[in-house]
Formats: C-alpha cells, structure tokens, sequence
C-alpha cells in the first residue's frame, strides 16, 4: 500500500444527493425515518473501510436551504436529528468515524460540547462534529431571538465570485467561530484521571482537576466546566464545508478538516492553495488544515451507467440536477483514477456524497474501493485507534487546562 493512503468519507442526506432519489424504486423511501435505514447506510460505508461518514442536518427542510421556502411536495421535506442518528448508529459499528452536522448558529455551545462528548463516549472515540452556520430568516424565525436580514440570490454568488461579505455574513462566521472555540475548551474543562469513582473514600471526581473556562466574547459568556467528562479523543474531529476565503478563513480558526467543492477541469489545487492562504492570514499553527475534497457521485451499475441513472433522476424531477459541488458519473476504476489524480494536486482526502444512497454507497463500498486496492492506495483494515489516528491527526492532545 502507498506510504500516504486516501482518506476517503461518505457524506449521507437522506434518500441521497438528487432530490429525486427517494423514487428509486431501491431507494427504500418508507424506511428514511426508522433505525434500520441508517444502520444499513453506516455499516455499508464501514464494511468499505471508509474513515467516516457525515450525516446532514440543518434547521430548515431539505431543498430550502439557498433558496426560497418551497411548497414542492415531490421532493423529501423532512429530516431527522443528525446527531441522535449518529447516536443510534454507535453501538452497530466499531471502527467508522461519526461526524453529524450540528449547527452552530441558534444552538447554545454548551449543549453542543455536551451532545458531541456524549457521542465520542458511546462510540469509544470515533466523534466528530461538521459546524454548520444559518443565515436565513426563515431559520431564524424558528427559535425568534434575532431578527435576520438574509443575503440575495446576487449578493451570495457575488460574494463567493468576490471574496466580499456582507457584515452580517462576517458576523455570522465570528459567532460560529466563537462557538467552536467555546465547545472546544468545554472539552478540555475535565482533565483526563478527574472521574476517580472511588467508593472507598467516597470521591467520584477531583474537584482539582475541573475547569472554568470563563469565555468572554461577544456572542456568549460561558463559564463552564462542562458536565461531561473530557472525551475519549480529548478533541473530537471538527470539520465545516467552506467554498470561499471567508469560510476557509472559518474553517483554519477552529477545523481540523474542511470539505471544499473543486470543479472537474481546476482540480483541488487552487482552493487547496486559497485554504492555505486563509490559514495564514488567521495566524493558524500546529497541525495544518486538512483539505477534503466532495464530490457528488453517480456510478456505473450492472443496470445502467452512471450517466444514464443521472438522466433518468433528472426526467422524474423535472429539472437538471446542479450541485455545488462536481459531480461524477461514470464507472469506479475512472473514479479511482481522479481520487488518485486529485490527491497529488492537493487533496488530503475526499468525501463522496452517493446520488442515490442505496445504490452509490454499495457502488462505492464493492467496486470503488477494490479498484483503490489494486492500485495500492487504500487500506485493506481498519488500524487501532480514535478517529483522529484514523485520519492522521495527533491522537494524544494535551489539555489546555491540565497542571503538572
């Protein structure tokens, strides 16, 4: 195998990635809210090796999420609870990594750091969290704190062609940044060794070893110590989807991992060059930010090709798919050249997001993965370790807080 395998991760929404996916005939739409679904999902990725899966949540139903409410009815207008499916999903798997999104904005940090601590105890260390901002009013109107004046259409591509926010999507960032930091030192609040449980001398805990954090910021004021222990990573695996230099500038203050949508004819060497410049500008040091890049998966079948899965889904919904991140359609020895490709030219690993989850997750998993292992690029089992080891990031991480 090469001295520096792929790093290879399943993004999960739903039916899938195309909004009609859901009217496969596989696609097992009367199952999307019951355990079973989820858990064929995730051990399907686990049984490919992958290193982990995402799971997508938002504050508002699918398909609404850049653009106007929709009363569409064709379409699957529901989700359940990212993180309570990663919950779920544990106790089935032993080696995959769980990355729910959990979004920052409207959810207090605590709650947060707790939820995801919780997760990296019941899965033996193999938590993450992918923050998520919300910028919409209609977001907004849910919980009724703060009145949200949402960008356009125009002003968003704008911004993303520019590199020039509006004040209130800068602030948005800050406050998300805020809350990862928050999050993070909560994790650290509990050093390693504070649970003592000792029955004997009736001590559960050394006070000694709990810590304040007393975060004074201008979006929270949080004085901590969290209620949960100090997670079995120490730091569970934080990520965030960017595709501009405020967001990579997000991503490098407080991420380890940043999933970014390079285009087919660029590849991932311009944005991975974009993400270490950010990086640089927030003064970030230690370990490097790492770059993963999506891509939106439809491949070849004994059925039919991936080209031709992809026109039929577009005839059921009536309109072209578009992504924002590439999309690929096509057999998984052409994809395992790409991934190969890409890797050389700045990707340190790539999430693949299934068109449709019950047929491109098993693609992936059968044909993907032993085209990567015929060409030595991708491991044949699973190493000991946390998710952080798995993925390459220092799995011993000191606590801000600890004493000698």
């Amino acid at each position: 195998m090469a001295s520096n395998p792929l790093h290879i991760g399943i993004a999960l929404d739903g039916a899938g990635w195309h909004p009609a996916a859901w009217r496969e005939p596989q696609s097992r739409p009367a199952e999307l809210f019951g355990p079973a679904y989820w858990t064929d999902l995730v051990t399907t990725a686990e049984r490919g090796l992958l290193d982990f899966v995402t799971l997508e949540d938002s504050l508002t139903v699918p398909g609404d999420r850049f653009g106007p409410p929709s009363e569409a009815v064709d379409v699957v207008r529901a989700r359940l609870d990212a993180h309570l499916i990663a919950a779920r999903v544990a106790p089935a798997t032993r080696h995959i990594g769980l990355i729910p999104v959990v979004t920052a904005t409207h959810t207090e940090p605590f709650h947060v750091s707790k939820a995801i601590a919780t997760l990296d105890h019941t899965s033996r260390g193999r938590a993450g969290w992918q923050v998520r901002a919300s910028g919409t009013a209609a977001e907004a109107a849910h919980f009724g704190r703060r009145a949200v004046r949402e960008p356009t259409a125009a002003e968003l591509a704008a911004a993303v062609t520019s590199g020039s926010f509006a004040d209130a999507v800068r602030e948005l960032f800050d406050e998300a940044a805020d809350a990862v930091e928050v999050v993070r030192r909560l994790w650290d609040s509990w050093e390693d060794g504070a649970e003592i449980r000792d029955v004997t001398t009736r001590r559960f805990i050394d006070r000694d070893k709990l810590h304040r954090i007393d975060f004074e910021g201008r979006y929270f004021s949080v004085r901590g110590p969290s209620i949960t222990p100090r997670p079995p990573q120490g730091q569970p695996v934080v990520a965030a989807l960017a595709h501009a230099p405020l967001i990579y500038e997000f991503a490098a203050r407080g991420a380890d991992l940043v999933f970014v949508t390079p285009g087919r004819q660029d590849g991932p060497a311009p944005i991975a060059a974009q993400v270490t410049a950010a990086a640089a500008r927030v003064g970030r040091t230690g370990e490097p930010l790492r770059v993963y890049a999506d891509l939106v998966v439809f491949l070849d079948t004994a059925a039919a090709t991936g080209r031709q899965r992809l026109d039929r889904l577009n005839e059921l919904a009536g309109a072209e798919f578009g992504s924002d991140a590439a999309i690929y359609t096509g057999t998984a020895d052409e994809l395992a050249d790409l991934l190969t490709d890409w890797s050389a030219h700045g990707a340190d690993g790539f999430r693949l997001r299934p068109g449709v989850a019950t047929t491109d997750l098993p693609a992936v998993t059968e044909q993907l993965v032993p085209a990567l292992h015929r060409r030595g690029v991708f491991r044949t089992g699973y190493p000991d370790g946390p998710l952080r080891a798995l993925l390459g990031l220092p799995a011993d991480v000191p606590n801000r807080y600890a004493t000698a």
